[in-house]
């Protein structure tokens, strides 16, 4: 056997056995998350109820901002008990539990006395609920965003991503978005954030719906048109990731934003893994003497996510960036404050996933009085989380070294 195939069959086994142990790697920490989760159950408390926040805007919307997901159910459940014209709802997941079923149920009441109801929800998202949970009787219309296209598009890679968003549109007069799924748990046990807009930019939101159903929709189903006017809003826009047209403007405006930011950035993430760009220009920003602090869970509900995002840590630390761990409880929002002036709330993680995977949506809002708002949610939340420092981060163990080296490589998939 020649040296050059030596030298192939050696690199082949190398790579093999690389793989083979990431894979035990991701096993080992499923199997103990597993664990955990079993423990942590039947002893889990719910977070402490948190009041609604509205302002309103100078173009004349108000915006209403929820970081306790039972409240912002009820005020979804009582939008829709209220529409009289059309209802758009569009959620990653929505769980078949108690809270599922009350909006299952508050839609077919909607239908029943003369509401247009369109739902669209992600099929991988949803495996584990029932298909008889979302067979919902006319004339409501359900889309099912497909696990994989039909024929040939399981070789397309535009069709990989995720209908990751949640929008609710009720009428002309109200649309939610954020981080919240619809479910039991996110109702009392998860701090996430979600934002409602009454006023013009409603339109904005409504337009995101309609555009991905007449995309997606069916050849039988109708197209779907506006019933609100569409107006120029500089103060609050609308970003969309849209896979099939290999547009991602979410990641392009959080890197204006970053490189625009004077004194603070304060982003809370559920999964934070930056790409090169998002992570040098934040290095960057601390570098000039903004003051980066980045909230994060203490434990989240993806472990090997949580392993991947500790590969960032160091450099972070080292460059001047606070983090800051939510103990407790999950941490689910998708938010970022700068200098007192830029907020942004939606759907999009930090991570490639949602940046350059996923269908997404998030608003960015230039004003003060919300990015205040935020900056005191902000500031309760670092309340409950503890600040990670250098030197307690420089003494961790070996083994979390080896767990951290070893899944590296899978961080560009995630």
């Amino acid at each position: 056997m020649s040296l050059r195939q030596n030298t192939r069959r050696l690199i082949r086994r190398g790579l093999l056995a690389f793989l083979a142990l990431q894979v035990a790697a991701v096993a080992s920490l499923m199997g103990a998350d597993r664990a955990r989760r079993f423990v942590r159950g039947h002893h889990a408390a719910s977070l402490k109820p948190a009041p609604s926040r509205s302002h309103t805007i100078d173009d004349g919307t108000t915006a209403t901002t929820y970081t306790y997901g039972e409240t912002l159910f009820e005020d979804m459940l009582a939008a829709i008990e209220g529409a009289t014209t059309r209802i758009l709802l569009e959620s990653y997941i929505i769980k078949g539990d108690e809270m599922g079923h009350r909006f299952r149920a508050a839609l077919i009441a909607a239908s029943q006395r003369g509401v247009d109801v369109h739902v669209i929800y992600d099929g991988f998202a949803n495996l584990v609920v029932r298909p008889s949970f979302y067979r919902l009787p006319a004339p409501i219309q359900v889309l099912k965003y497909p696990v994989w296209g039909p024929g040939w598009q399981f070789f397309n890679p535009r069709r990989y991503g995720r209908d990751h968003r949640k929008i609710l549109v009720v009428d002309d007069t109200a649309a939610f978005v954020g981080g919240y799924n619809i479910g039991s748990l996110y109702a009392t046990q998860w701090r996430d954030t979600h934002l409602r807009v009454e006023g013009p930019a409603v339109w904005d939101l409504e337009n995101a719906f309609i555009d991905f159903w007449n995309i997606q929709k069916p050849a039988h189903q109708a197209e779907l048109g506006p019933i609100t006017e569409a107006r120029w809003e500089p103060q609050i826009r609308a970003h969309r990731n849209l896979p099939r047209q290999l547009m991602y403007p979410i990641r392009g405006m959080y890197l204006e934003a970053i490189d625009r930011a004077h004194h603070t950035i304060d982003i809370t993430a559920a999964y934070f893994i930056p790409d090169r760009d998002i992570l040098a220009a934040l290095l960057a920003a601390a570098q000039r003497g903004v003051r980066v602090r980045i909230l994060l869970p203490l434990v989240s509900n993806h472990v090997v996510t949580d392993w991947l995002s500790r590969g960032f840590y160091g450099r972070l630390l080292r460059g001047g960036i606070e983090i800051h761990r939510y103990k407790d409880h999950m941490v689910h929002a998708k938010t970022a404050t700068i200098d007192g002036e830029w907020t942004t709330i939606g759907t999009a993680n930090i991570d490639r996933l949602s940046l350059q995977g996923n269908y997404e949506i998030n608003l960015e809002i230039l004003d003060q009085g919300l990015a205040q708002g935020m900056y005191e949610a902000f500031t309760d939340d670092l309340s409950k989380a503890d600040r990670l420092d250098l030197h307690e981060w420089e003494a961790r163990r070996l083994v979390s070294r080896v767990y951290e080296a070893i899944l590296r490589p899978l961080g560009p998939l995630l």
